[in-house]
């Protein structure tokens, strides 16, 4: 099921304690006129009028408002997984903790190929932090799954590449996640036929996964732009 909205006016008319997990990519609230590097070239950082921080009332009761209303849809061993970077990290400890959420793992995402500096002034950023958090200490978790990947207990540090060609072959999203990471998150936390949330849906990554998966799939995405996106990704 896809929507198009904002997740906050969407959230709301879904049923409660109806979904296993959810998997959402928030704004991190970048875009603020600065430069990057993408592609070895100097590019800016805005990625779009959702990210910019004086389009939202206020960033922390947002991000409080948007966790209260995904914490109502988890089923008790459900969880919730969020990306983020250091930059929202502690708006988005506040809001776990004030929704009463457990505090599974804090995953890092190391990025095989990440953009190099502008400035010589600093090491280079590598890395994305996964936030798991529980609806409650019995979570469900494929331990034997997660162990199966390379014979071995899966440690908390992911080196993983960055999104494929192939993957964008729909439409280019500026912070679209690899599938490899969803495959691993999805894995992990879910069974077969169990429901997977995006608030965030984008360019439709994780419903794509979701339903390779065989996961049910419910996909939230306010730009008409991305919508379209997922909605042509997902036919397939």
């Amino acid at each position: 099921m896809l929507y198009i909205g904002n997740c906050l006016n969407i959230l709301p008319s879904l049923t409660s304690s109806s979904v296993d997990m959810i998997f959402a990519d928030p704004p991190y609230f970048l875009s603020n006129g600065g430069n990057t590097m993408r592609s070895g070239k100097i590019a800016s950082v805005d990625k779009g009028e959702w990210d910019k921080p004086q389009n939202y009332f206020d960033v922390k009761s947002f991000t409080y408002k948007w966790i209260s209303l995904c914490t109502r849809l988890l089923k008790p061993e459900g969880s919730i997984w969020i990306s983020t970077t250091h930059h929202n990290m502690a708006n988005l400890f506040d809001a776990l903790e004030n929704a009463h959420l457990y505090f599974i793992n804090a995953i890092v995402w190391h990025k095989e190929d990440p953009p190099g500096l502008i400035y010589k002034t600093k090491f280079k950023f590598s890395y994305e932090t996964i936030l798991w958090f529980g609806k409650s200490p019995k979570h469900y978790f494929d331990y034997q799954k997660m162990y199966a990947f390379d014979n071995k207990e899966m440690e908390d540090v992911w080196t993983l590449p960055a999104v494929s060609k192939k993957e964008k072959e729909f439409g280019y999203h500026p912070t679209q996640k690899p599938e490899k990471l969803l495959e691993r998150i999805i894995s992990a936390s879910t069974k077969e036929q169990d429901i997977v949330l995006d608030p965030f849906m984008g360019s439709g990554t994780t419903g794509a996964v979701a339903k390779r998966m065989n996961r049910k799939f419910i996909g939230i995405e306010q730009d008409e732009k991305y919508f379209s996106i997922a909605k042509n990704r997902l036919r397939m």
